[in-house]
């Protein structure tokens, strides 16, 4: 009989706990939406926008500067629309004149190789 009488309050803290905390995450999720809509971000690493090389430039269309993630776009997009990937290993790819201008002049790259083949192309 008591142990009911036990569960029966818990219920109720609990019941009021749950509410308190209810509106305290709505006041939370408020107050933070109007803080980070006044904050702005700043552009770091793969996305930040830096200058490049000529040969890259000239691949990219005669842009005088990008962003890596942007740059490693645009090439597999060339690989792709090109069908340069080897049939049956499609991590190789088989470079044509433009890829050979900004690879070091390499026939055949590993897809893991095109980050370090790009970093030269992007000055600091």
């Amino acid at each position: 009989m008591s142990s009911s009488r036990v569960f029966q309050a818990s219920r109720a803290l609990m019941a009021a706990a749950k509410a308190s905390a209810s509106t305290t995450t709505k006041k939370a999720s408020s107050s933070t939406t109007s803080t980070t809509a006044a904050v702005t971000k700043r552009v770091t690493g793969i996305q930040q926008v830096k200058p490049i090389s000529p040969a890259l430039g000239k691949f990219l269309g005669g842009a005088s500067e990008s962003s890596r993630s942007e740059a490693v776009k645009k090439i597999w997009e060339h690989i792709k629309n090109n069908k340069l990937q080897t049939p049956e290993d499609k991590r190789i790819i088989v470079c044509d004149e433009k890829l050979k201008s900004i690879f070091n002049g390499k026939a055949q790259v590993g897809f893991l190789e095109i980050a370090r083949l790009l970093s030269p192309h992007f000055t600091k």
